[in-house]
């Protein structure tokens, strides 16, 4: 664990990168890549002490199912980062576009799609029935993506200065993904700071990134808020990017209290230097209205349970308004077995700092919100305007239901509209729709996704496999500013590189096998391994990890039978 560092110690790190840049600047394309693919092969080599760690910082039983999300939302994220990264990189290096050989294809409203997932055989295996695209802003042309994407690698040479980056502390692949972006995308070599919640993983990320920590590229730091701010506010740091609430990022930029208010009102930030952040919100989740059977509710209630409860609830994308048609002759079906489905879902320990707070809040504005186990809550029959939940995220196991009056076509929309006008944030929307509804409803089904303003969209999955997948953006919806955040300004992750990102739009089977296929789908995928009722999710979550960290197919048999127990 790494000890709280002070003012000097700081100086001194960023001296070390100082020089550090010089060496980056003059590290060529291949050997980068070869840095790349170092990494990978220590982050297999150090993946069990990486999950032993979070589990640390989770209390985590070594037995419970829980810890499969420990290691595909940790250890397996990365693996899958460095290895597209890596292809990255190779393309680059022999003067070839990321986008070289990729179809891309036209989206609504003027948009160019660039596929993120499958990619490649294995992901055709093991991703069956999931696909992803990343949508780029209105007007850009195929030749224009393809000659800009490589970002800030098309001129390794011409580095950026010393970014410094806030880590996030509740999905443990975020800090040392958010480090890689900052190196790769925007050619700064980095200060990463930890959050203190994850200080467990300092001596695991050391060891996985101890190739970029020896070339001077990067230094790994600890400490609370007083040596964060201290560090975004050093003039050595060129740029500072930050995981987290709203909250804190005006906190940064503004200052606390009375005091930032004011300075916000008058337009005297603390902070003269760009930020960019990965923000939350009150993520939505859209049932459209459908002809479903009884095993279809069982399994979608499941599957919101997994939006909200999932890493406990301390998901920036975890989903807080579950929006539904009153008219709907399912509806209280399907809310029963939502219940079900939340009390049901593993018991596990409210980890992260300030939950119990949060609940108890919740609680006092809904006095008659329903408790669905230790520390869950249900609130029903939430009005459509000016509601807490609408415009306060949460960061807890807590969920609101909100009802639109309406049918069919009508009600999709309506709900569009609902989730761009009436909650706070823009990262990540759910919907939720019978295949037969989808292709019944047809270019209005089309329409009502492309209005959606939101940076993560997934249609019969939920966004955060558009987190997992690492050739898909993450970051809000586009136009944020530092006075208006929201959920955030700019993206990660996106490997590809790719310039003038809008959205990720992932899909997914809207049952498992083998009634997809007996319901017309064509997608051989069990119950997703992230779902938190899913039996096998820590075996499931290891054999996928050591998979991808040496991609022998002998592992695959073992993969594909974990996951059908599941």
């Amino acid at each position: 664990m790494g000890t709280p560092l002070g003012e000097t110690a700081i100086d001194n790190a960023l001296a070390d990168l100082a020089a550090g840049e010089k060496t980056w600047a003059a590290t060529p394309l291949r050997r980068r890549r070869a840095l790349l693919d170092e990494i990978h092969a220590r982050t297999g080599r150090f993946a069990e002490d990486w999950v032993r760690a979070a589990c640390v910082v989770k209390d985590l039983d070594e037995h419970s199912a829980l810890v499969g999300e420990e290691w595909m939302s940790g250890p397996l994220t990365l693996l899958q980062a460095t290895a597209a990264l890596s292809a990255t990189m190779a393309a680059l290096e022999t003067g070839r576009s990321p986008l070289a050989g990729i179809t891309l294809r036209d989206a609504p409203g003027g948009r160019l799609a660039v596929p993120a997932f499958p990619f490649g055989v294995y992901d055709r295996l093991l991703l069956n029935g999931f696909r992803g695209e990343v949508w780029l802003r209105p007007g850009v042309d195929a030749d224009s993506a393809r000659r800009r994407a490589g970002l800030a690698q098309l001129d390794p040479t011409a580095t950026g200065g010393i970014g410094a980056v806030l880590g996030a502390g509740n999905i443990t692949s975020i800090p040392p993904l958010d480090a890689l972006y900052e190196l790769f995308a925007h050619n700064r070599v980095v200060a990463l700071k930890l959050n203190p919640i994850t200080d467990p993983l300092f001596t695991v990320f050391e060891m996985v990134f101890e190739p970029l920590l020896e070339l001077g590229a990067l230094r790994i730091l600890t400490g609370g808020a007083r040596e964060g701010g201290y560090l975004v506010r050093h003039p050595d740091v060129a740029h500072v990017h930050m995981t987290g609430s709203a909250q804190t990022h005006d906190a940064i930029v503004w200052g606390a209290g009375a005091e930032g208010e004011e300075r916000k009102k008058d337009n005297r930030p603390l902070l003269d230097k760009p930020i960019t952040s990965e923000l939350g919100g009150v993520s939505p989740t859209i049932v459209v209205p459908g002809d479903w059977s009884d095993a279809d509710l069982r399994y979608q209630a499941e599957h919101v349970a997994t939006q909200r409860l999932h890493n406990g609830g301390y998901n920036c994308v975890a989903a807080q308004a579950l929006v539904i048609a009153s008219e709907w002759d399912r509806k209280d079906d399907f809310l029963a077995e939502l219940r079900l489905a939340m009390e049901r879902a593993p018991q596990r320990t409210a980890y992260y700092p300030g939950s119990d707070a949060r609940v108890a809040d919740a609680l006092a504005a809904y006095p008659d919100a329903e408790r669905l186990g230790a520390g869950r809550v249900l609130v029903d029959g939430l009005p459509r305007t000016g509601s807490p939940l609408l415009r306060t995220e949460y960061f807890s196991p807590v969920l609101g239901v909100v009802e639109l009056p309406y049918s069919g076509g009508e009600f999709l929309q309506r709900a569009v509209d609902f989730a761009n006008a009436e909650l706070t944030g823009t990262l990540g929307a759910n919907v939720i729709a019978h295949p037969a509804t989808m292709r019944r409803l047809g270019v209005a089904f089309d329409r009502a996704i492309e209005r959606l303003r939101y940076g993560a969209i997934a249609v019969n999955t939920w966004t955060g496999l558009a987190f997992l997948a690492p050739r898909a953006a993450w970051g809000a919806f586009p136009g944020h500013t530092v006075d208006d955040v929201q959920s955030g300004i700019g993206v990660v992750h996106n490997a590809l590189l790719l310039d003038d990102v809008e959205r990720t739009v992932v899909h997914g089977p809207f049952r498992p096998v083998p009634r997809s296929l007996l319901g017309g789908e064509f997608a051989l995928s069990p119950k997703p391994p992230w779902f938190v009722g899913n039996a096998t999710a820590a075996t499931t979550g290891r054999r996928l990890t050591e998979f991808y960290a040496d991609a022998n197919p002998a592992r695959l048999p073992g993969v594909f039978l974990s996951a059908l127990r599941g």
